[in-house]
């Protein structure tokens, strides 16, 4: 069902924001109305492998801490 909002769009019931906080925060921001169509689970290449390369990073420290006390035993 549409509903005529105060701003004057014509906005679905589901997509209208909950508070006027909100509502305010996605006029300024341009931030999404539903939230499922910003891509927010994808990030940009060098921060992706940046870090990958943190984790890898961390892993292996960690494995070779583990194994050099195993040896000096």
């Amino acid at each position: 069902m549409l509903k005529f909002s105060k701003g004057g769009d014509w906005m679905k019931e589901e997509n209208k924001p909950f508070n006027d906080v909100i509502d305010h925060f996605n006029k300024i921001e341009g931030n999404a109305i539903n939230p499922t169509s910003a891509k927010l689970k994808r990030l940009p290449k060098p921060l992706k492998y940046f870090g990958y390369f943190m984790i890898g990073l961390v892993s292996i420290s960690f494995l070779l801490m583990i194994i050099l006390n195993l040896l000096s035993i």
